[in-house]
């Protein structure tokens, strides 16, 4: 039986350069607000959890003391280390490895991240009180990911639509499901900022691989939630293409002392 790290490997590591060149990845508003959300700073050590292509990494480590991106898949920490490299940074380090557990020591880093990863988690409480585990008292944990309806048959619509697209796809939680998951893992209430990820539909076919089989199941549940929005999310044609608007919620605990 393929395992679900089994899954993500081979996605991420056909994903690896498409992802990477995203322009909704490499949103440089959207990794910005990310960094000012945090509140992180010059003294702060970093975890990107779940790296990619070390996007978040290089955003961090133009202000902060030193980062460390890791990532399961090495095809991933290639293009980070490749990006990194161009960019001229040389305060960053790269793990691949799982996250579960993280492999690191308690209270390690003042700030840990992750962005867009943890709906590919089976585990996510498991992965929020290790990420918890590593980070400094006080420190801060951030998160940013896709944020489904609170409808739960949206929601239900949204994530069968995902896993098709993206078979790493786990499921994408509701804010106030992301608030109950902090309050488990013993962390304060979080913070929470709200923004929204714009892509065309073919855009974003190109970035994943679907069965081929899927493709036309994937593009009429498109075309039924510009009908009735059963998705959860924007949808809107305009010359001939679907555009959509993912919306993304990003949550940070202040870790007390």
């Amino acid at each position: 039986m393929t395992s679900n790290a089994d899954i993500v490997v081979n996605q991420f590591t056909r994903q690896a350069m498409p992802f990477a060149s995203s322009a909704a990845m490499r949103d440089e508003d959207a990794l910005r607000l990310l960094v000012e959300f945090s509140r992180a700073g010059a003294d702060d050590t970093v975890l990107d959890v779940a790296c990619g292509p070390g996007l978040v990494v290089a955003a961090f480590a133009r202000l902060c003391r030193h980062v460390t991106g890791i990532d399961l898949t090495p095809a991933m920490i290639a293009e980070a280390r490749e990006h990194a490299a161009a960019l001229g940074l040389t305060n960053v380090d790269w793990h691949v490895g799982n996250v579960l557990p993280l492999p690191f020591p308690d209270r390690a880093f003042s700030v840990v991240v992750s962005r867009f990863a943890f709906h590919h988690f089976p585990a996510p409480l498991a992965v929020l009180r290790e990420m918890a585990r590593v980070c400094t008292r006080p420190g801060r944990l951030v998160i940013a990911d896709m944020a489904a309806s609170e409808d739960p048959q949206k929601a239900d619509a949204l994530n069968a639509m995902e896993r098709l697209r993206d078979p790493s796809h786990t499921r994408a939680l509701p804010v106030s499901e992301w608030r109950a998951l902090f309050g488990q893992a013993g962390l304060n209430a979080p913070r929470e900022t709200h923004y929204d990820v714009r892509a065309d539909l073919d855009s974003l076919l190109k970035t994943s691989f679907p069965a081929p089989d899927d493709v036309p199941i994937i593009r009429e549940m498109f075309d039924d939630s510009l009908v009735n929005d059963g998705l959860g999310m924007k949808t809107r044609r305009k010359d001939g293409r679907i555009l959509l608007s993912y919306p993304i919620a990003i949550l940070a605990a202040d870790l007390a002392g």
